[in-house]
């Protein structure tokens, strides 16, 4: 009987908060040193071998029988051509893994835009799933205490509850100090919690071909000598968006070489308003290899707005 035991499936459910992994992904892309987003290939990856380490069990029998990311989204009218681009893209990132994308519209509520009713559908959605699934350990990468009602429900059903959470802070380049931390009650209530953040500073660990393949593997570039920067790079430029990718990062036109920017980059405006072609004013700077990036980049008044008022004044010299 000890060996049937033993060789029986653990069968895992993964939950997406969506808008919580984006700001978790986007936070070690382009705040923490890792500077790259979260592999949902390597994640599942992860959920498995700790599922297994939790449960006392080889990971081979720890497998991943369903899988669901829940975010709001803009419409299609509302939503520019990259912002689409880059949804689709991400879609096909979560098909190639298995996972079943959910989305609600993003709605305006007095001037700003909101999401609503995402987490109802997401523990509504969980809860039924794991009832008719029988799922062994639901995981759930959300960090809102909203959840908890969630848990307990999943509790009766035997169902145990592994949470990923991330706390951390930094500041943005405006000065602003952000914080994420996730609910206590929440981190009570579940059966195992991972302190995902600890695990990944742990410098016993952070070597790991494991928790190194929490991360897009970026390609390998051959690092050279920072130079020191001109005086000329101080100096304001303006030239004209190329590019836009993933919804946080794109390329300023600039001869010999293209610039990156990255959305820490931008100054008074949000990345989703940014729009191929867009006049933008920047500073030159330099990357970790070296490299020149532009630093600082805003808005700018395109050519038409700026030659305007002085038309009017040669037309009316009074």
């Amino acid at each position: 009987m000890s060996n049937e035991k033993d060789r029986k499936l653990t069968r895992i459910g993964v939950f997406y908060d969506g808008n919580y992994f984006y700001h978790v992904s986007t936070y070690y892309n382009c705040y923490h040193s890792r500077k790259s987003r979260i592999s949902v290939a390597g994640l599942h990856e992860f959920i498995r071998n700790q599922v297994a380490q939790e449960e006392g069990t080889d990971v081979r029998l720890c497998q991943i029988v369903d899988s669901h990311y829940f975010r709001g989204r803009l419409s299609a009218r509302e939503a520019n051509y990259t912002q689409l681009y880059n949804e689709r893209a991400f879609d096909d990132i979560l098909m190639s893994e298995g996972v079943i994308t959910h989305y609600l519209p993003i709605k305006s509520w007095a001037g700003k835009r909101e999401e609503k009713g995402i987490d109802v559908w997401l523990a509504l959605e969980a809860f039924e799933l794991a009832y008719y699934k029988r799922f062994s350990v639901l995981v759930l990468i959300a960090c809102d205490g909203d959840y908890v009602p969630l848990i307990r429900k999943l509790n009766t059903l035997g169902t145990r509850v592994m949470v990923l959470s991330w706390d951390f802070e930094y500041v943005k380049d405006d000065g602003q100090s952000m914080v994420t931390r996730t609910s206590q009650d929440l981190l009570e209530e579940v059966t195992y919690p991972v302190a995902m953040h600890e695990i990944i500073e742990n410098r016993v660990r952070k070597n790991e071909p494991l928790i190194n393949n929490l991360f897009v593997t970026k390609k390998p570039t051959e690092k050279i000598s920072t130079p020191a920067t001109s005086e000329s790079d101080s100096l304001p430029k303006t030239s004209t968006i190329l590019n836009l990718h993933k919804g946080y990062y794109g390329f300023i036109k600039y001869p010999p070489n293209n610039l990156y920017f990255c959305t820490t980059d931008l100054v008074d405006i949000d990345f989703n308003d940014l729009e191929q072609g867009a006049s933008v004013q920047f500073t030159i700077g330099k990357n970790i290899e070296g490299k020149d990036v532009a630093k600082n980049v805003k808005l700018v008044e395109s050519v038409d707005e700026q030659v305007l008022p002085v038309q009017k004044k040669k037309n009316n010299p009074d």
